[in-house]
């Protein structure tokens, strides 16, 4: 019988969410992903979640994160969002808090909101970011405890980035239009650049105000997507580190707009 699965998704940020033991026959988990994700041929995803009930008393459930690509992330914003969605929805959780146990960590989630049966609202709490060079990582001339409008080549430009780990390697490129620096080809070059040798989530960040940005998205191993919660938070604190917002913004992506403090 083919493995049950209940699609979400977060500011248009769509995964499928599968428990852990309905899994148990299938062998490459990054293949089935690619397979899964397939947009033509698959159910078609920004990548799949799967969760597992935890066996220590550190998190309640696991989560494992696989991109449309088959890697397998170390964090997903609204990869976990959507599996804790699926955990309360096929009631395997009632708590107001819930553990989430990720590659990056123990992540914790607050349910505030219940609209309907099938509409939830989360706190997240997505952990602390980290800026030195070797963290994120990448690789600069010399280390670098903060890496901010660092001048990276790429093809025949020169761009000047902020990049800092927040569960996933991100780097962050400030716009004055989307448009005019042709984002969706720069996007590819950058994740793939060889300063980042795991690659890395690509964040073209435009500040409206102190309180608002807005923000288009590449994602290591997705491409071009609505929201990132890790990417729109990655974008809030090179915001803030750089001085340029308070630390309270709203995030306007294609898919919604998100709240991050």
């Amino acid at each position: 019988m083919p493995p049950r699965f209940t699609k979400f998704q977060g500011f248009g940020n769509d995964y499928i969410i599968f428990e852990a033991d309905q899994l148990a026959e299938v062998g490459d988990l990054g293949s089935f992903a690619r397979r899964v994700c397939s947009r033509h041929y698959g159910a078609g995803a920004d990548g799949i979640a799967i969760a597992k009930r935890s066996a220590g008393s550190d998190s309640d459930f696991g989560v494992r994160i696989f991109n449309p690509d088959g890697s397998e992330a170390g964090m997903s914003g609204n990869g976990t969002r959507c599996a804790a969605s699926y955990l309360y929805y096929h009631e395997l959780w009632s708590g107001n808090e819930l553990r989430l146990q990720t590659r990056n960590g123990v992540k914790r989630y607050f349910l505030r909101e219940r609209a309907n049966e099938r509409t939830f609202v989360f706190e997240s709490e997505l952990g602390q970011p980290k800026f030195d060079s070797a963290s994120i990582p990448m690789l600069t001339d010399k280390p670098e405890d903060r890496v901010i409008d660092y001048r990276l080549n790429v093809g025949t430009e020169t761009l000047q980035v902020t990049a800092l780990q927040m569960g996933n390697p991100n780097c962050c490129i400030f716009v004055e239009d989307f448009e005019a620096i042709d984002w969706r080809r720069i996007g590819p070059l950058v994740e793939t650049h060889p300063h980042f040798p795991e690659r890395t989530n690509v964040i073209f960040v435009r500040l409206r105000d102190r309180a608002n940005i807005e923000e288009r998205i590449w994602e290591r191993g997705v491409g071009e997507t609505e929201s990132s919660g890790t990417c729109s938070c990655a974008a809030v604190v090179a915001s803030v580190i750089k001085g340029k917002t308070d630390r309270r913004v709203d995030v306007h992506a294609p898919g919604g707009l998100i709240p991050i403090e």
